[in-house]
C-alpha cells in the first residue's frame, strides 16, 4: 500500500465530536415545510410525492452527521443513488436538498480517513448515476462535483485548523507547565541548598557539640545533598539543560513592585490584604506570573485605559487575585484571540487546584480573576 494513502486510512475520528445542537433542529424545523411547499408548487417534479416522501426521510441524518458521519452519507447518497432507477424522479431534484452538502462537510470534517475514503464512493457513485439517469446535464454534472469537492474541500480545511489550533493550546500548557515545574523545583532547590549549608556550618564548629550532633548533621547534609541532586535530574529535561536558578522566585509581596514598574501608559495600583505570609512557595510566585501577565496584556490590549487595578486578598483557606483594567468597551480582551496566554493562565491555577478566569466588564474594561488555595494541591 502506498504510505500516502496507508497515511489517510489511518487518519483517525476527530474526536470528540460534538452529538445534536440546537441549530441542528432548527435546520430541520426550517427545511421540512419548505420541502412541503416546494414539493406542493414545482410543477417540473416528475413524483412530486415521491421525491417529498424520500426528502423528508432523509432530513434526519442531519442530527447525526458529526457522531456517525459514514453512516449518514451512506444512507444519503446511497439512497439517493438507487431512487432514480425505481421512482419516476429524482428526490435530489429538490432545492431544499442541498442540505446533503452538509453530509459531505461533516464526513471529511469528523469521519476517519476510511470513512472520507468510503463516504467519497459513495458521493461520487450519486453525482454519477444522476447524469446516467439523466437527472442532470452536463454542464449540471460538471457543477454537482464541484459542489461536493467545494464541501469536502471546507471540512478537510477547517478539520487541520482545528487540529493546529489544539496542538498550539497543548503546547501552551505543557509550556506553563514547564514553567510552574520551574518555579517549584528552583524555590525547593533554595530552600533544600540553605539546608545543606546550615549542616556543614554545624560539622565545622561540632567540636565543641555531642558526637550525636555531628552524626545528625551528616545525616542532614547527606539527604539535603542526595534530595537536591535527585531533583536536578529530574527536572533537567524541563530546563532544556539550564542552571537552577539559586535564588527564590518573586512572590507575593514583589506584586507591589508593579505599581512602579511602567513610566508610561495606565497606572497600575497595587492593593494586598490579608495573611500572605504563609502561602506556599508555588503558590505566591503563580500569584506574581499571573498578575504581571494580566497587567502586561491589560497595558498592552486595553484601549484608552487609564488605570489597572491589582488587588490580592487572602483568607483562611485561599487567596483570591484580581486584575482590572478601565479599557474601552468592545476592545480586543487582554488574551485576545484565540485566547493563548488566557490557557496557559488557567493551566498555572489549574495545577494549583484553584481557577482562573476572564472576561469583559458589564460597562468597561477588562478583569482576570484567579482563585487559589493557601498551600496549593500536588506540589
Amino acid at each position: 500500500m502506498h504510505p500516502r494513502l496507508h497515511a489517510v486510512l489511518a487518519e483517525p475520528r476527530v474526536s470528540p465530536a460534538p452529538s445534536r445542537l440546537w441549530r441542528d433542529w432548527a435546520v430541520i424545523a426550517v427545511l421540512t415545510p419548505a420541502t412541503l411547499v416546494e414539493g406542493a408548487l414545482r410543477p417540473d417534479l416528475p413524483w412530486r410525492v415521491g421525491c417529498v416522501v424520500v426528502a423528508l426521510a432523509l432530513l434526519p441524518t442531519i442530527l447525526w452527521r458529526r457522531t456517525r458521519p459514514l453512516a449518514m452519507v451512506v444512507i444519503a447518497f446511497g439512497g439517493t443513488t438507487v431512487a432514480p432507477f425505481v421512482l419516476p424522479g429524482d428526490p435530489c431534484q429538490l432545492f431544499t436538498a442541498s442540505f446533503l452538502v452538509l453530509l459531505v462537510y461533516a464526513l471529511l470534517r469528523w469521519g476517519s480517513g476510511r470513512d472520507a475514503v468510503i463516504g467519497s464512493f459513495f458521493v461520487v457513485a450519486k453525482v454519477t448515476a444522476a447524469g446516467v439517469v439523466g437527472s442532470i446535464d452536463g454542464g449540471e454534472l460538471v457543477a454537482g462535483f464541484a459542489v461536493m469537492f467545494a464541501a469536502a474541500t471546507l471540512g478537510v480545511a477547517i478539520r487541520f485548523r482545528a487540529a493546529a489550533r489544539l496542538r498550539e493550546l497543548d503546547r501552551v500548557k505543557l509550556l506553563e507547565r514547564e514553567r510552574l515545574a520551574r518555579d517549584l523545583h528552583d524555590t525547593v532547590a533554595h530552600h533544600v541548598s540553605a539546608m545543606a549549608i546550615r549542616a556543614q556550618a554545624g560539622i565545622a564548629v561540632s567540636a565543641s557539640q555531642p558526637h550525636a550532633a555531628v552524626e545528625a548533621l551528616r545525616t542532614i547534609e547527606a539527604e539535603a545533598s542526595r534530595a537536591l541532586a535527585e531533583m536536578r535530574a529530574m527536572v533537567r529535561v524541563l530546563r532544556h539543560d539550564q542552571p537552577a536558578d539559586r535564588e527564590p522566585h518573586p512572590q507575593v509581596a514583589d506584586i507591589g513592585r508593579l505599581a512602579g514598574q511602567f513610566r508610561t501608559g495606565p497606572s497600575v495600583e497595587v492593593d494586598l490584604r490579608g495573611d500572605l505570609d504563609d502561602l506556599a512557595p508555588g503558590v505566591g510566585s503563580a500569584l506574581y506570573r499571573l498578575a504581571q501577565e494580566s497587567v502586561t496584556n491589560a497595558r498592552r490590549h486595553a484601549r484608552h485605559a487609564t488605570r489597572i487595578e491589582v488587588s490580592v486578598a487572602a483568607d483562611d483557606t485561599s487567596v483570591r487575585l484580581r486584575v482590572s483594567d478601565d479599557g474601552e468597551a468592545g476592545a480586543a480582551g487582554p488574551t485576545g484571540s484565540p485566547g493563548f496566554g488566557l490557557t496557559g493562565m488557567k493551566e498555572r491555577a489549574d495545577l494549583l487546584g484553584g481557577t482562573c478566569q476572564a472576561g469583559p466588564d458589564p460597562g468597561r474594561g477588562w478583569t482576570v480573576t484567579a482563585v487559589l488555595p493557601r498551600q496549593g494541591v500536588g506540589a
